[in-house]
This record gives C-alpha cells, sequence and structure tokens, in this order.
C-alpha cells in the first residue's frame, strides 16, 4: 500500500497483531458471532450467502461495468467502458475463460479452504469423479507434515 511505503500508516508488530486477532475472535464469540470463513464471522443463519457461492463456486452473475460472472465454468468481466457496456451488455465482455476440469479442481480446493468449514473429499469426488487425495494426496500431505493445513 502507498501509505505504508510512504510512511503515513503503521502496521501493528507481529504480537500486537496476533492480540488484535485474538481479542476480535473472543469479542465476537462471546457476541454470538461464528467465524464461517477465513476473514468472516456472522451470527448463525447470517452467513454472506455471495461470498459462501464464491467459496463454493457456485454460478452467479454480475451486472455493471467490470463485473465478474462465472456460468457453467466459463469465467468473464464485462467491459470497463460504460457506454460500450449500456449499448449491449452482452457483448462487452472481457476476459472470458473457459475453465479446464483441473481449473475447476484447483479452484474448488483452494478456495473451498477459505471456509471454516473445510473441503469435502466426498464432494469433490461427487464434482469430478475423482478421489481427491488421487488428486492431491501428495500436496494435502506434504502440507500437514509441514503443520500448514
Amino acid at each position: 500500500m502507498e501509505e505504508i511505503s510512504q510512511g503515513r500508516l503503521t502496521l501493528p508488530d507481529e504480537d500486537t497483531d496476533r492480540y488484535m486477532y485474538r481479542a476480535t475472535k473472543r469479542i465476537l464469540q462471546q457476541a454470538g458471532y461464528r467465524r464461517y470463513e477465513i476473514s468472516n464471522y456472522a451470527r448463525p443463519g447470517y452467513e454472506c450467502r455471495h461470498n459462501s457461492g464464491y467459496w463454493r463456486r457456485r454460478d452467479y452473475l454480475g451486472f455493471g461495468v467490470g463485473a465478474a460472472s462465472l456460468i457453467n465454468n466459463i469465467r468473464f468481466k464485462n467491459g470497463s467502458d460504460l457506454k460500450t457496456y449500456l449499448q449491449n451488455p452482452a457483448d462487452c465482455r472481457e476476459e472470458v475463460q473457459s475453465l479446464s476440469p483441473g481449473e475447476r479442481m484447483e479452484e474448488f480446493l483452494f478456495l473451498g479452504l477459505r471456509m471454516t468449514d473445510g473441503v469435502s473429499a466426498e464432494e469433490f469426488a461427487s464434482c469430478f469423479g475423482r478421489e481427491m487425495d488421487w488428486v492431491y494426496g501428495y500436496v494435502i500431505r506434504r502440507n500437514t507434515d509441514d503443520g500448514l493445513v
């Protein structure tokens, strides 16, 4: 961030950061909030469906200039020119990407890790017809052994 590099904003040291993290967690839990994804808390039943849809790879359609969408494993972004968008919204798509099966599996895994519920091996197998351990077993074991997962 520019503010940090120019010395206008000082970040807390690591100990203060950890204290603030633990204090936030304690205060929110005492108030009835539950952490449901890496950076969000909510009262049960009030989790953000919008964000949760992203992390679970649900289809979504973005409206407006620059909005992103994912429909049937095709990701695209609307263009940034308002006049072009208003003339024909469906004709101003940029960065159209048809996700390969490998890309979809990768996204399932790394986006699912945003959620505190984790990633379901059963859902992975159901979605992709392959066992998660067969595809990512080595990586999962290595990161588990290193204490990262």
